[in-house]
């Protein structure tokens, strides 16, 4: 029996359309494979998963211990009424709010933390600048949103913040909330996402180098 020698590219062709998706592709999610957000700054900005599976840490990210104190394990909530969200979460969070101008994505961290890499629609408020004692806090919640009138804060209409660090053996983070909320900021309008970078990388997750 002869095989017509046109039916064989098209049996090829039928078997490659039924063989399932590459299999190294790895995902934000089971329908997912990556998010692009436009950001309100006009930048363009895309969340991935490294698609190396042999893929490794490198570098501070690599620790499993450090001394305590000062880089003691985290609570999973940074202080009662503050959301405590994942990566998910997280990258929804830019979607929404950072994308449309209404929230703010905050690196805790001090600046040579920030320049060697931090999540994408970031911008680095380190947690000291929000301390009570730094003359120019007044001027960084009037940034966020707050109004002052009579010498009381306002914040209704201040910004939706996500905020980050290290990873759950760092508090720079919750230094920074705790010191929002004890200025009166409402807990409900802010975040704390407890991975930080180290979880954000272990996980392949798109970090970017700020270029100012």
């Amino acid at each position: 029996m002869r095989i017509s020698r046109h039916i064989l590219p098209v049996s090829i062709a039928l078997s490659l359309c039924a063989a399932p998706a590459l299999a190294q592709e790895v995902r934000l999610a089971p329908d997912e494979l990556s998010r692009q957000i436009a950001l309100a700054n006009g930048r363009v900005v895309t969340i991935q998963r490294e698609q190396d599976q042999s893929a490794t840490l490198s570098g501070e990210f690599t620790k499993t211990s450090r001394a305590c104190p000062p880089f003691c394990i985290q609570p999973a909530t940074a202080t009662p009424g503050v959301e405590t969200v994942g990566e998910l979460e997280l990258i929804d969070f830019i979607e929404k709010n950072v994308a449309s101008g209404k929230g703010l994505l905050i690196d805790s961290r001090l600046p040579e933390w920030y320049i060697k890499g931090t999540i994408p629609g970031a911008v680095n408020v380190p947690f000291t600048t929000l301390e009570a004692s730094n003359p120019y806090r007044d001027e960084i919640l009037k940034a966020l949103g707050a109004r002052q009138t009579g010498g009381r804060w306002d914040f209704t209409g201040a910004m939706q913040l996500a905020f980050f660090s290290n990873g759950p053996w760092d508090g720079q983070s919750i230094h920074a909330i705790k010191a929002l909320t004890s200025a009166g900021y409402p807990p409900e309008k802010l975040h704390y996402y407890r991975g930080g970078m180290q979880v954000w990388l272990l996980l392949g997750l798109t970090a970017n180098k700020p270029t100012s």
